[in-house]
């Protein structure tokens, strides 16, 4: 009988983790490749992962922002975290629903946000971003032409996208049913207006990259404004927060019964 090497049986065995952490995203995806192009030919490349329509129905539409790190033109590495997970089986037979994940183009943000020289407190712009502003014109567009549930748009996203994210729901406060922002921030100043979205606030204690102060001013904020937004964060846990939270079926289930 033949025995693996201990060292190739580790080797094989962080293949298998690593693996299932960072899955494939790419050919074997479920993801449908898109292009939103304005009136004045700006453009928008975005993912799409869609159910099997029922003309009968409606369908609630998840938007997904990615961070930093996915930026560009590829139209491919959005899909590199968290988003992937929408796309399991069990989830996709259970919640039915319409998953669009855009990509920023390089050097630009999702949030259009300034910071204070302590770099502790953050201020929403007049303007929004170019991403975001096609990003909230490709929902309009998209609401006109597939069946989407309008009272069951959700906005989540991670590091960059957690700020995105709260950067949505301040400058559209009507336009979302549920929000789940992970290792980001927004404008404590703004938070009356969004005190009526269900939020879900997630986040890792040792995060070395977005300062968890972002994430605690949020839900001390919301909490005064008479919100109760739901809070998970992860003890010992630095900037991956999101391998919890996008793995957590509570999460799942939370954000899919939401309605406005």
């Amino acid at each position: 009988m033949k025995f693996i090497k201990p060292k190739l049986l580790v080797l094989f065995v962080s293949f298998l983790f690593l693996a299932n952490i960072f899955p494939a995203y790419s050919q074997t995806s479920p993801f449908s490749f898109q292009k939103y192009v304005n009136e004045s030919g700006d453009t928008l490349n975005y993912r799409q992962l869609s159910p099997d329509y029922d003309t009968m129905q409606r369908y609630p539409l998840v938007i997904f922002l990615h961070g930093s790190g996915e930026r560009g033109s590829d139209n491919e590495a959005q899909l590199k975290w968290g988003v992937m997970n929408f796309a399991k089986e069990q989830n996709m037979i259970m919640y039915h629903a319409i998953i669009i994940a855009p990509q920023c183009p390089e050097k630009m943000s999702w949030a259009n946000l300034s910071r204070t020289k302590h770099n502790t407190e953050l201020y929403l712009q007049p303007t929004p971003s170019r991403p975001m502003e096609l990003l909230i014109e490709l929902i309009q567009k998209l609401k006109r032409e597939l069946p989407i549930d309008t009272n069951r748009i959700y906005i989540t996203g991670l590091s960059m996208g957690g700020f995105g994210t709260y950067d949505a729901i301040e400058r559209y406060p009507h336009l979302f049913a549920a929000a789940v922002p992970v290792c980001g921030g927004g404008n404590v100043s703004r938070v009356a207006s969004i005190a009526h979205i269900p939020i879900w606030i997630f986040l890792g204690a040792e995060d070395p990259t977005v300062n968890p102060v972002f994430s605690l001013n949020m839900l001390e904020a919301l909490t005064k404004s008479g919100a109760h937004p739901g809070f998970t964060q992860y003890p010992e846990v630095g900037h991956f927060s999101w391998l919890g939270a996008y793995s957590d079926p509570l999460m799942m289930e939370w954000m899919f019964r939401q309605h406005k």
